[in-house]
């Protein structure tokens, strides 16, 4: 596999950030500084090494069966199991 190969998961994994970040939005628009309390979970250190522990499990099982396509679900998958297991709504 080449890096070409992470082209169509580096456009999915962006889709899946967009949705996040209009989810917020409208979240924003209709209650002020929801979006704020939503994702400052992601400053803490212990969420910070739950994600990047995430990621990397998830990387390190991925490349090996289909190579750096991989790469970007798993640093998703990383933060969204880190925010959901230390919170955020």
């Amino acid at each position: 596999m080449t890096m070409q190969d992470a082209g169509p998961a580096l456009l999915g994994t962006a889709v899946v950030v967009v949705v996040l970040i209009i989810r917020t939005a409208v979240r924003e628009r209709r209650e002020p500084g929801s979006a704020r309390r939503e994702w400052s979970v992601l400053r803490q250190r212990r969420v910070l090494a739950t994600a990047a522990a995430t990621a990397l499990v998830l990387g390190g099982v991925g490349w090996a069966y289909s190579g750096p396509a991989a790469v970007p679900w798993a640093v998703l998958a990383g933060l969204l199991a880190a925010r959901v297991r230390f919170g955020g709504s």
